[in-house]
């Protein structure tokens, strides 16, 4: 079985890479992007009826649960 987590900082948390990469986009001509925010993705892989574990390793070990959120896509 195989999830994808998506981390990405809350909605209330200012994201300096996303700024830095909204500013440059003018330069390349890329004017009606509003918005950018940036995340990080985990493909993870695990043995059948082990969903308990990906959802533990999310909410322990992949994020800062004071700044991030997540959400797990199972495949």
């Amino acid at each position: 079985m195989k999830a994808t987590v998506i981390v990405t900082l809350k909605p209330t948390v200012l994201d300096p890479q996303g700024i830095t990469i909204h500013r440059n986009l003018a330069s390349l001509g890329l004017t009606d992007i509003t918005s950018v925010r940036q995340g990080k993705i985990f493909h993870i892989e695990v043995k059948d009826g082990n969903r308990d574990q990906v959802e533990r390793l999310a909410k322990e070990v992949l994020t800062n649960p004071v700044i991030e959120e997540y959400r797990v896509i199972w495949e």
